[in-house]
């Protein structure tokens, strides 16, 4: 990469160069989706039904904005798209099993995902169960692999970052904090903590996974990482502003259900007007944070635009 300290930040980060970033973020689904496909063989053995389940979860939808993370991060460190595919498929993996799960009667109790039957609906709930566990274990393993990195030092820093990210500390502890607010009202620090863990700890890992797989220096990785936390804030306060604007077919799941449930949200909280005030709040801070990067991150800059201008 060319040296950071001698890059003038870019200026070039408006939302009219959205279809430069849509055709980026396309081409990289394309290769995440024909990576997980190879990682996850269909079968006609015993296990055809929990695989069949693990593929309907993770195949033929979404946005892929973890994993175009995990490579768009990469490509600034010219890792090759042969090791971050895997890593970008891996937490897609992770993200399809908190989604399948979440979407269970005990948890969110949601049919629809991805514009289609729930994971749970389309199978049963133990098959659900078992296709969310395995698509977790699954994602650990591919990491593990040399195939991911050769240096042994690199994949136990992804496997721990991803660990941090996606437990009790993270993504998991986030739904927990979710879950018992139900029905109260959250003060806006708590809300931001447990969507920070809920929703921003698996996209702040996805951006920092990219300099991780570079080994980049430590204030790069650090800069990406505030990257990736901003981001994951402004994403969920999109999130909660789609939630309450937009209709189930252009969110592809069931529309209001915060409301429903009586979450504590950032519309809930700040309006709707104050809430997409703060997303935008958020999403110039991600873009200061891409400063020592150059034009090599305008891609990265469009994206902190996309995730609150997004309507689904």
């Amino acid at each position: 990469m060319t040296d950071p300290t001698t890059i003038a930040p870019s200026q070039t980060h408006s939302s009219a160069n959205g279809p430069l970033l849509k055709q980026a973020m396309a081409a990289r689904a394309k290769v995440i989706e024909a990576t997980i496909d190879q990682l996850l063989p269909p079968t006609s053995g015993g296990d055809a039904r929990l695989i069949d389940a693990m593929r309907y979860a993770t195949l033929g939808g979404g946005k892929r904005l973890r994993g175009y993370l995990a490579m768009a991060t990469a490509s600034l460190f010219d890792v090759p798209d042969c090791q971050s595919a895997r890593v970008a498929a891996s937490v897609e993996m992770l993200h399809a099993y908190s989604l399948v799960h979440d979407d269970l009667p005990a948890m969110d109790d949601d049919d629809l995902r991805r514009g289609q039957p729930s994971t749970h609906r389309k199978f049963d709930e133990a098959t659900a169960i078992l296709a969310g566990d395995a698509l977790q274990t699954k994602a650990f393993e591919i990491l593990a692999e040399a195939e991911t990195h050769e240096s042994t030092t690199v994949r136990i820093a992804l496997i721990t970052a991803f660990a941090q990210a996606s437990g009790a500390a993270g993504m998991v502890g986030g739904q927990m904090i979710d879950m018992e607010g139900e029905g109260r009202a959250l003060p806006l620090e708590e809300v931001r903590h447990l969507h920070a863990l809920k929703t921003g700890c698996l996209i702040r890992y996805s951006a920092e996974a990219g300099a991780i797989l570079g080994q980049a220096q430590p204030e790069l990785q650090q800069r990406l990482r505030s990257y990736g936390a901003n981001i994951g804030a402004a994403f969920q306060i999109a999130d909660d502003v789609l939630d309450a604007t937009a209709t189930a077919e252009e969110l592809g799941k069931t529309a209001g259900k915060d409301e429903a449930s009586g979450k504590s949200t950032y519309v809930a909280l700040l309006g709707i007007d104050g809430a997409r005030a703060e997303a935008e709040r958020m999403a110039k801070s991600a873009i200061e944070d891409l400063a020592p990067f150059g034009e090599q991150a305008d891609r990265l800059r469009d994206l902190a635009y996309y995730v609150i201008e997004r309507r689904n």
